[in-house]
This record gives C-alpha cells, sequence and structure tokens, in this order.
C-alpha cells in the first residue's frame, strides 16, 4: 500500500517531504550527515553566508531561558568563495536541494552574494537573510522596511535565476506589508519569522549576559508568535510561506501547514535532538494514515478561526 505524499512545492522546487532545517542551526549540512537519514530532509538549507567571512560575537553566545535559547551567534560564516568550494562538493552529492541563506551589511553586498552563488552548479534556492543591520542606515533592520524588502528581493532577481526566498524578521505588526513587498519583487516564496528580539541579563555583574550584548529567542516559547505570523502572511500572498519557530514534532509541523505553511523549518529542536527530523516525517505520516490525508495539500491552508473571533 502506497503511503501519503509527503512532497510540496515552492516555487519552481519540488521538496521530498516539507521538512528541513532553518538556517544557523544545521552548520553546512556536513556536520550531522554520519547521524541522521539525509531523506528525511526536504531540503538543506545552510547557515547564512556574506561575501567575505565573518568572526562572530565574542561569548557567550547562547543562554537556556524558559521555553527555547537566546542567541548571540552574530552570523559568524566562513565566507561565500570557501563555502563553494569547500562545502558545497559534498552537499551536491547528496541529490538533496540545496538551500544557500546569505546575508550582507548593505544593499550591494547582498547582491554580490546572490550573484556569485547564482553562478555555482547544484544549488536548488537561495534565501536571503533580511533581519541583518543595514550600516548604511544607522543599523536599522533590511526586513523591516517594505522598500528595503522590494528593493534586494528585485535585485537579487535581475543577478540570478536561480529561486529565492525571502526571510523575515518577525515584524508582529508589519508582517503582510513585508511580505507583499517580497512577493511583488518577485521571490518564490517567504520565510518566517526569524528569532525574536530579547535579553538575558547576568545579574551580579548588572551586565548582558551574552558576549555580543543583546540577541534573539528561538525555541517553544515563540511557536504561538510564529503560527499567527504565518497564518496572517499565507492570506496576505499567492506564494509559498516557509514557517518557522518553536518546531519540535510533527504535530507542530502540521500546525503550520494547517494554517498556510507550504514547509516548514526546525532550529533550536535540532540542538537536542539531532534526528528531530525523521522522528516528525514519522509523525507527519502517522498522522495523514489516520486521518485519511493523501498529500500535504488535503491539509495545508484549511484552518478556520470562526465566526467567534
Amino acid at each position: 500500500m502506497v503511503g501519503p505524499d509527503l512532497t510540496t512545492r515552492i516555487g519552481p522546487l519540488t521538496l521530498p517531504t516539507p521538512v528541513m532545517p532553518a538556517s544557523g542551526t544545521f552548520g553546512y549540512g556536513e556536520e550531522y550527515l554520519s547521524i541522521i537519514n539525509p531523506r528525511a530532509l526536504g531540503a538543506i538549507v545552510t547557515k547564512s553566508l556574506s561575501p567575505n567571512p565573518k568572526e562572530g560575537n565574542p561569548p557567550p553566545r547562547i543562554a537556556e531561558v524558559a521555553g527555547g535559547v537566546v542567541n548571540s551567534i552574530g552570523l559568524e560564516n566562513i565566507g561565500v568563495e570557501a563555502f563553494l568550494k569547500e562545502k558545497l562538493p559534498l552537499l551536491r552529492d547528496l541529490k538533496i536541494p540545496i538551500v544557500v541563506s546569505f546575508f550582507g551589511e548593505t544593499v550591494d553586498e547582498y547582491l554580490r552574494c546572490a550573484e556569485r552563488l547564482g553562478q555555482a552548479d547544484g544549488i536548488g534556492a537561495l534565501e536571503a537573510n533580511l533581519s541583518c543591520p543595514n550600516v548604511k542606515r544607522g543599523g536599522a533592520i533590511f526586513g523591516r522596511d517594505p522598500e528595503m524588502v522590494l528593493r534586494i528581493t528585485r535585485g537579487v532577481k535581475e543577478v540570478t535565476e536561480v529561486p529565492l526566498w525571502v526571510k523575515l524578521p518577525p515584524d508582529l505588526f508589519g508582517i503582510g506589508d513585508l511580505s507583499e513587498a517580497a512577493e511583488e519583487g518577485g521571490a518564490d516564496a517567504v520565510t518566517l519569522i526569524n528569532t525574536l528580539p530579547a535579553l538575558v541579563v547576568d545579574l551580579e555583574s548588572r551586565r548582558p549576559f551574552l558576549g555580543g550584548g543583546v540577541g534573539g529567542l528561538s525555541g517553544e516559547a515563540i511557536r504561538p508568535v510564529a503560527l499567527r505570523l504565518v497564518w496572517e502572511t499565507a492570506k496576505r500572498v499567492r506564494i509559498p510561506v516557509i514557517g518557522v519557530g518553536g518546531i519540535r514534532r510533527g504535530r507542530d509541523a502540521l500546525e503550520f501547514i494547517l494554517v498556510g505553511a507550504s514547509a516548514v523549518q526546525v532550529g533550536t529542536a535540532v540542538f537536542s535532538n539531532p534526528l528531530v527530523f525523521e522522528e516528525m516525517v514519522e509523525e507527519i505520516r502517522g498522522f495523514m494514515v489516520k486521518e485519511g490525508l493523501r498529500s500535504i495539500e488535503d491539509i495545508k491552508g484549511r484552518f478556520e478561526l470562526g465566526e467567534e473571533a
């Protein structure tokens, strides 16, 4: 008997399952390949890359808090050229869609990254991380300005034909406008949400606990926020939405799909359970069999809020 179909489409890209790692939590993929079954992954999403190597923030970089962790990694990475030479060949051999996350501190850096990555063979999609500070605008976050989202998205689409996902920050009141700007610019999908702004205090020293000062909250505590923003966004745009935020189980992933996501990314849960992807896929498959669902499309977007809300 043939089981339910777990494939899902993100623009022109077909993923074998709707589950993949979130950028920044899976390294460049190679670190986990000896302990996980790659076939459980819909895609591999890499650590965010910049045009040149970046050292990141001083330690400590991670703090455990109730319901999650606060991180201040500082986007440490090996840079585009080292990734293409040292990491991409191994990933290509896996025959799994490869999604390369990238960022810049200026619009030009975003376009340079995208253009160079777009010249490489074997990359299925690019994910523009727009939760980064714009150094030419006093540190304002790129992804909080619809005009900037539109400008970067449109610019990337002009320099490469590789499908583009746009990862947005958790703007609690403007996420619809930001997503529509990405769609207008030609994005093939939007990914949301990134971590929530957070601070961990060291009471004895009267200073921040993290070496980078402030950080970003991820984990189960942010899942209800992420669910709401994914739901609101899925109603506003026609392009696929990829849900991220506090997903630990197959049921969590299905909740995001129910409210309109086409796929999900898993981050913090990987740190404590590297086998989470296989377990989630099995749980998703089991739920679909129990409910008589033949494909992801049978549950996607079927959420009803109810008139009383």
